[in-house]
């Protein structure tokens, strides 16, 4: 392998609202090196790779390529310099071949400037047999394989001229050939000089594949070292670090006993690829956490027992009683309230007032169940009020409009709305994703005395400390199952981590 320098990255920074997403980051690619960046969700790594492939702009730093200063990356300007990346999800062209996947950017033509279907499929053909992967170019995308769509999606990358290759999560869902296949792939190419920057969860196949390894946590690289010389028990201990000091933590001793309350059921929850035969139960004043990495089936189960995608089976019971929501509306008038990762999308009507995105939720489930047939604004408002008050929502007015207001308000009326619409099951996802400090220790009190209130909280989280201060419980789930419940002394972020990457003890993979 050699030793100069293909990629270098000087003091990269990329902020998000409320989060920094990188914090003043270096890092070095060598020519025919494949190197692996590892940390838990949010640490930064899948951002500093976006900023290379150019879907992502800096907000300051340097990057060069092969010694060339580049000021300006966009996705042209980073295939134009080589630089190609493989995307965890698929990102091909369902009702096309798989030739005219892989050229799609660049398709032969005739001498009339035709596209000449034959001359793309033999094209095709010769990067394919180079490649080593045995798929016909002329068959159809949507019948090939997971395993053969994901090759056929390196097959692509390959189809101009790659120096740098870029590979997110590229083993998720393969099965042993398919990985085997890939890693030769990439082996063989290695060789010829392709540097791979390569994303992985699944600590044992960076320690397979890589020739580096870059540690990243909370927008920082904490060590970059030769795979040879380190081990899982190093890796591990620098992705979790030394968490920041929270300012809320559940005082989970004053509870009330939880054992003669109220009883929720989540039972044989299950649809094929995503969620896999999921159960556990929770009582009322319990906060359950869900934690996992990117991929693993969290809100896909939230969706399935919310009613928003068809389950294949699953069933919710209250104290025995069947309320398995059939639709998203019928979980509403069951008190099933959910609080959506993406709030600004699907969880507020941001050009809206803040008193009609708190009180439409009960609005709609009355105009539905014919209590009442006209609005009456007055009355909404000062029920949105009250709302606010009790919520201490920071605006102005309830006529205020909810784009007006900061990340962590807005968060505050949407979950007025659950509460105002009266919901007793109330799942969050993601709830303190792009708010500050502050106002994530007001919504854990929040959610801390709603819990109080006799309500059955989930919270699904991607920050591990978060799920550690504020539940009373953890499951973790990987490739769509349940795959660990935590409690008591358990509850910690090494062994969320651990149960996440699939090691049942530091240095031993679990069994799948």
């Amino acid at each position: 392998m050699g030793t100069d320098t293909v990629l270098r990255a000087e003091s990269i920074v990329k902020n998000y609202p409320g989060v920094q997403a990188l914090k003043s980051v270096d890092f070095d690619l060598l020519r025919g090196e494949v190197h692996a960046l590892v940390g838990q969700n949010g640490a930064g790594k899948t951002t500093l790779v976006e900023i290379i492939a150019g879907s992502v702009p800096l907000d300051s730093g340097t990057i060069y390529v092969e010694g060339v200063k580049c000021d300006f990356l966009d996705p042209a300007r980073s295939i134009e310099l080589g630089i190609q990346t493989v995307h965890q999800e698929n990102q091909l062209v369902e009702d096309i071949t798989v030739a005219e996947n892989i050229l799609l950017y660049d398709l032969p033509r005739t001498s009339y400037r035709l596209f000449s279907l034959r001359s793309c499929i033999r094209a095709a053909d010769q990067l394919l047999q180079q490649l080593g992967i045995d798929v016909k170019p002329g068959a159809r995308v949507s019948s090939l394989t997971f395993v053969e769509k994901k090759l056929i999606s390196i097959a692509k990358a390959f189809s101009r001229q790659a120096k740098i290759l870029i590979l997110d999560e590229p083993t998720a869902s393969l099965d042993s050939n398919g990985k085997q296949a890939l890693f030769s792939l990439i082996r063989r190419y290695s060789a010829l000089g392709l540097s791979t920057i390569y994303i992985s969860h699944h600590l044992n196949e960076i320690f397979e594949i890589s020739d580096s390894v870059t540690v990243f946590k909370d927008g920082v690289r904490v060590s970059t070292r030769r795979t040879a010389e380190t081990d899982v028990n190093t890796v591990i201990p620098e992705m979790i670090g030394r968490s920041s000091q929270s300012l809320y933590v559940r005082d989970k001793t004053a509870r009330q006993t939880l054992a003669e309350r109220s009883l929720l059921e989540v039972v044989d929850f299950h649809r094929e690829g995503t969620v896999d035969h999921v159960s556990f139960s929770i009582r009322a004043g319990e906060i359950f956490g869900i934690a996992g990495l990117v991929g693993a089936g969290r809100t896909e189960l939230a969706q399935l027992i919310f009613g928003v995608d068809q389950r294949e089976s699953g069933s919710l019971l209250l104290d025995g009683k069947e309320i398995t929501p059939r639709t998203p509306f019928d979980a509403v008038d069951k008190g099933i309230g959910f609080l959506t990762e993406d709030r600004k999308d699907s969880g507020l009507v941001l050009i809206q007032p803040v008193y009609e995105n708190i009180t439409l939720v009960r609005l709609v489930k009355e105009i539905k169940a014919r209590i009442r047939s006209f609005l009456n604004p007055t009355r909404e408002r000062s029920a949105a009020e009250t709302v606010v008050k009790q919520l201490d929502i920071k605006t102005p007015t309830v006529l205020q409009k909810v784009i007006n207001l900061s990340g962590g308000n807005q968060q505050k009326v949407v979950l007025g709305k659950w509460l105002f619409a009266g919901s007793q099951i109330i799942i969050f996802d993601e709830p303190t994703v792009g708010v500050d400090v502050g106002s994530k220790s007001e919504i854990y009190r929040l959610i801390e005395s709603l819990a109080n209130d006799g309500k059955f909280i989930i919270i699904i989280s991607s920050d591990n400390p978060e799920l550690v201060a504020v539940c009373d419980r953890i499951g973790v789930m990987r490739t769509g199952r349940l795959c660990a419940e935590l409690e008591g002394n358990q509850i910690t972020e090494e062994n969320i981590v651990n149960h996440s990457l699939g090691l049942a003890s530091a240095g031993k993979e679990e069994s799948t």
